[in-house]
């Protein structure tokens, strides 16, 4: 391999002048930068990162430890925050913890063993001991989409509270009354903010979440599926079903189709995030969308402000409806279904 020492013989100059160069010391000749550069380029020099990373305590790489690699919503978000980070200067290692407590452990853990700059997590559900240990380290800590209460760590998230009630109202107004839910786990902060907020949008409607009419979900496809077969084997199914992840959604329709059912005529359908998948269904998908990739390049910057040593605040970003034909159309004559 190629070494400083190589390039300083080379160029005719010390190792300490040639260091100063490739670190960008502004006290170094245009002559004995350009005899450097040229030394390297004939050489096919490459920095020794590891090296480098020694000496100034930096290695250009953050983490990103998401909760499901699979989920379009995650890959999204991923691809944000790595193009994001690329701008900046920094590389991203990733790690799927796939809603696993012991997985997302065990990334952190590795993450933080590479001396990475920086980590941003969407915990699984706030169970991960190396998550509550590396928020309480110094490694600087972002936490997007998801986030730990009580924990003093800047969080980048939307906030669907407003979409929901949005779209609360707008199934009111089709004339829907019976609403059905399928929840995420209700140990992850998104999970339970999103059933509180259906039980709120339902309550300024004067109506109630019947007990019948809430299916517990895992954000996965096949929870999806599951519940609403037993939704749909009740004596008197929901009007609607919203699945409050785009997996969920996706099960849902599977087990609609399944039944020779038809949306929205037999029971209408509404999901939490957006995907571009739900634009070609058919019928197309009404969801909630959050600013996913807004969200990824928020919370790069606010870590590359902690890890320049500079305060970071948290962001929330609003999520919006979309409405397309999965729940139906207005009625013209204004008519509901009671």
């Amino acid at each position: 391999m190629v070494g400083i020492k190589d390039v300083a013989e080379t160029a005719g100059l010390s190792v300490a002048t040639v260091s100063r160069v490739l670190n960008g010391h502004p006290s170094v000749s245009d002559g004995a930068r350009e005899r450097v550069l040229a030394a390297t380029e004939a050489l096919g020099y490459r920095p020794n990162v590891v090296a480098r990373s020694l000496r100034t305590d930096r290695t250009g790489t953050i983490g990103l430890v998401i909760s499901d690699v699979l989920n379009p919503y995650f890959t999204e978000l991923a691809r944000a925050v790595e193009e994001e980070a690329r701008t900046l200067g920094y590389s991203v290692i990733i790690g799927n913890a796939d809603e696993r407590a012991d997985l997302e452990d065990h990334h952190v853990r590795g993450l933080l063993e590479r001396r990475i700059d920086g980590l941003l997590i969407s915990p699984a559900d706030g169970r991960s001991p190396m998550t509550l240990e590396a928020a309480a380290g110094p490694t600087p800590v972002v936490f997007v989409d998801r986030w730990i209460p009580g924990t003093d760590v800047p969080v980048v998230r939307s906030d669907g509270r407003g979409a929901i009630a949005d779209l609360v109202d707008h199934l009111h107004a089709l004339g829907h009354r019976g609403l059905a839910i399928i929840t995420g786990p209700t140990a992850t902060t998104t999970g339970r903010e999103r059933v509180d907020a259906f039980r709120a949008g339902l309550a300024a409607h004067g109506l109630t979440l019947r007990e019948e009419y809430v299916g517990r979900g895992d954000f996965q496809a096949e929870s999806g599926r599951r519940a609403t077969e037993r939704f749909l084997d009740l004596p008197e199914p929901p009007d609607v079903v919203f699945a409050t992840d785009n997996l969920m959604a996706l099960g849902a329709l599977d087990a609609i189709g399944a039944r020779g059912l038809r949306v929205p005529d037999d029971v209408a359908l509404a999901a939490f995030d957006d995907i571009p998948w739900f634009s070609h269904t058919d019928p197309p998908i009404t969801t909630i969308a959050q600013p996913t990739a807004e969200l990824g390049r928020v919370a790069v910057r606010a870590l590359a402000d902690l890890i320049a040593g500079s305060p970071a605040t948290s962001t929330v970003l609003p999520a919006h409806l979309v409405v397309r034909r999965s729940c139906g159309e207005p009625d013209p004559e204004g008519a509901t279904r009671e």
